[in-house]
């Protein structure tokens, strides 16, 4: 071993341990309970069952209650739950911080200004913004139900995170409107690393902006466009303050962070828990690896 590589390893190891420390042993504790029966009231008494969380007779992944399939079991709703709020939040905000992050990087006086005052929804905590909304989109009370109402665009006040109707798609609004500063500022950050004379030399051609965006710029930020997606997927499949704050939890918007909180805390199943929580780690590192393999296809695709 030689001496650059003796001093890799030795800044290396303790953030090793450190990680260790910090996330391994917590996932392997949480993997052990997994496969036990421990009731959060007595952690010591808790005996080993094997998969029966999981493939049991009462396990997430079979359940003899599942009379209507697994989709409509609780956690076959919380799956479904999630991931539709993902992918709907993360495609929204993309797309609407790829625009705010285009205007924002034009040249006009106040634009730092205005970069500051974009980033004030994202800087919000998340919880404050959540009952910051909830007030407004109260039934009886709410600014929203108000000003639908005066503008004659509903006939009735609508219990915006009550009804399972609109429950779901009401947080999705509530995440896109708080979330899309995050993924303007991602993209803004790659917008402004790009060569400006190929811009200038379209501008000279007469190229049409439209085309100059399609040929030159998303071909150029795709990468890191990718990376921000990515993260923010990987953000959102975790989602739980929010829908909690929001619509209390319910059956009809409960994620699986929800559905891992309701089993533990309110009905003390820390084994039965523990099984949803590594099966919810699981989900989400399947979904980053596929996701991102996908993504280097494509990529590769592309460049060749």
């Amino acid at each position: 071993m030689n001496d650059r590589t003796r001093v890799a390893w030795t800044f290396l190891v303790p953030m090793l341990v450190l990680m260790a420390a910090v996330a391994g042993w917590p996932l392997a504790r949480s993997i052990w309970f997994s496969l036990t029966d421990t009731n959060i009231n007595d952690i010591s008494a808790g005996s080993f069952v094997g998969l029966s969380n999981y493939f049991g007779e009462f396990g997430l992944f079979f359940n003899s209650n599942y009379t209507e399939g697994f989709w409509a079991s609780d956690w076959g709703v919380a799956i479904g739950n999630t991931f539709k709020f993902s992918i709907i939040s993360v495609l929204l905000e993309t797309l609407f911080g790829l625009g705010v992050a285009m205007l924002l990087n034009q040249e006009f006086r106040g634009r730092m200004l205005v970069r500051t005052a974009v980033l004030v929804p994202w800087a919000i905590p998340t919880i404050v913004s959540a009952k910051m909304w909830g007030w407004m989109l109260h039934d009886q009370f709410g600014l929203i139900n108000q000003l639908l109402l005066d503008w004659h665009l509903i006939d009735h006040k609508i219990a915006w995170t009550a009804d399972p109707a609109y429950a779901l798609w009401t947080v999705v609004a509530v995440d896109v409107w708080k979330t899309t500063p995050f993924m303007a500022l991602l993209i803004l950050a790659a917008l402004q690393t790009l060569p400006k004379d190929c811009y200038e030399a379209a501008k000279v051609d007469g190229v049409h902006p439209l085309r100059v965006f399609w040929k030159v710029t998303l071909p150029l930020i795709k990468g890191p466009l990718f990376v921000a997606v990515v993260f923010r997927l990987l953000d959102a499949l975790r989602i739980f303050d929010l829908i909690f704050v929001l619509t209390s939890n319910s059956g009809s918007t409960i994620s699986m962070s929800g559905f891992v909180r309701r089993e533990m805390v309110d009905n003390g199943n820390l084994g039965f828990g523990s099984a949803a929580s590594t099966s919810l780690t699981i989900i989400i590192f399947v979904t980053a690896v596929l996701f991102l393999r996908a993504a280097r296809v494509k990529l590769s695709e592309e460049s060749s």
